[in-house]
């Protein structure tokens, strides 16, 4: 029998889709996929680089993989994901505890590179590009995280280059699935009893196949609205897409959610700041201007779109006028909710060069201010739910209560509501009675009209 392995995943959903294609290469190899490291013969990290922090979180993993099991001169660790693809070999260097690092595009090559540790070989290391005609991405429903909601990658990588980000270094360029190998995903995942399914990708609405075949019969402005379209066309019940950035957004995405119920109420649009200033040191693309056009087509839609978005605070040159213009976009915007980041330096990227960092003080400062400003925007929309009837999927029992259960809406809210365990995987109707700071609460109504 193989090695038992365990694959603990850090950062953002492209990871957890890497590491659910993993964990299948490997059982297709004859590998154990176990549940905790504490019992696996071999340990892999599949890591995020985004942040400084989560690359530091990486060393403090090993340390302690390696500190519970002392004596075990078996154990073997890797390092898979975009540390991996960005450090290196230097992860030798600064970790005696690693036997085997893996690129963003060697996952394929993942059980060959284990039986080369297993033989001897001393600090495997594969960074190379995936495998001519090995780019499917298979994923067994077992591996999946969830048998309800699946994440479907359909483009890779990055041709941006915003001035602050790692993924163009750590991902690539960008690289676009092809239509027909998404389509047959999305059915085989309906005809698994799959409900949900969010289309992925560092930016989704950049989606440029070299082939078109099969979206000829779809109507778009451009082959991601047509891409929307024939997956709707599925009949898959519920459609999510992310992330979407602002500079590629047509209108026609709105359009397109307009005409197709299955596709969800909901968008993530990142504008990363107000001010015209900061977003040209940033490199987005985009003015403000550029993007509250957007926000208002979005906002004047024939459905009530949940609108969500990400924003850095302290970028490099960032003056208080400068942030007070963040707060004014926010509060014009009124986002459903938003993710706020202090900036971190990332090594080999434009703006790490670039004078002025703030403060660290004055980073905290700016991030509970805008926090402030969010919480006052999404205490209003939270509430105005109250009264209303939800469409939720039923995704597990709630670990706070053991009566209630969790799921999440179309518009992407969080749901609670007392429930039995037998619900899990359907599609319910919830009245919402009571809104909290970021979630919903309801109770249980017969699953006939829903707004």
């Amino acid at each position: 029998m193989k090695p038992r392995v365990y694959i603990e995943t850090f950062g953002c959903q492209m990871n957890v889709a890497d590491s659910e294609r993993a964990a299948t290469g490997l059982r297709e190899s004859g590998y154990d996929l176990c549940d905790s490291a504490d019992i696996a013969d071999i340990v892999l990290l599949n890591t995020c680089s985004v942040r400084e922090r989560a690359e530091h979180k990486v060393y403090t993993r090993i340390g302690e993989v390696r500190a519970a099991r002392p004596n075990d001169r078996n154990l073997m660790v890797g390092v898979m994901g975009c540390v991996a693809q960005l450090e290196g070999e230097t992860l030798f260097d600064n970790s005696s505890g690693i036997d085997m690092v893996v690129g963003t595009r060697a996952t394929d090559r993942l059980p060959v590179l284990i039986e080369r540790v297993r033989e001897g070989e001393k600090k495997v290391i594969d960074l190379g590009e995936r495998d001519e005609g090995q780019e499917a991405w298979n994923v067994s429903p077992v591996e999946r995280h969830s048998p309800h909601v699946a994440f479907i990658p359909i483009i890779e990588g990055c041709n941006k280059f915003c001035s602050f980000c790692i993924v163009p270094y750590s991902r690539g360029r960008e690289r676009s699935r092809p239509v027909s190998e998404i389509i047959d995903e999305v059915n085989k995942l309906l005809s698994l009893g799959y409900k949900e399914v969010h289309l992925i990708g560092q930016n989704v609405n950049s989606y440029r196949p070299r082939i078109e075949a099969g979206l000829e019969q779809f109507p778009g402005a451009t082959p991601f609205c047509r891409l929307l379209r024939a997956v709707a066309a599925t009949g898959m019940p519920r459609i999510k897409f992310t992330t979407s950035f602002p500079r590629d957004f047509h209108p026609d995405i709105v359009t397109a959610i307009e005409e197709n119920p299955n596709l969800c109420n909901w968008i993530h649009l990142p504008v990363q700041s107000g001010s015209d200033r900061v977003l040209k040191l940033m490199r987005r693309g985009h003015k403000r201007d550029d993007y509250l056009k957007r926000i208002e087509h979005i906002k004047n839609s024939s459905r009530r779109l949940a609108l969500t978005s990400d924003i850095i605070v302290g970028f490099p040159g960032e003056t208080d006028e400068d942030f007070q213009q963040t707060l004014d976009l926010v509060r014009q915007c009124e986002y459903d909710s938003i993710y706020i980041f202090k900036y971190s330096k990332r090594a080999g990227t434009p703006a790490a060069k670039l004078p002025d960092t703030a403060p660290d003080a004055v980073m905290k400062s700016r991030f509970l201010e805008l926090e402030s400003v969010q919480k006052h925007s999404q205490r209003r929309i939270y509430d105005s739910y109250v009264g209303r009837t939800l469409s939720v999927l039923v995704e597990r029992n709630s670990s706070r209560s053991h009566n209630d259960l969790v799921g999440h809406s179309t518009c992407h809210k969080v749901v609670n509501f007392p429930g039995e365990s037998h619900l899990e995987g359907e599609i319910v109707d919830v009245l919402v009675t009571q809104a909290k700071t970021n979630s919903l609460y309801g109770k249980l109504v017969n699953r006939s009209s829903v707004a």
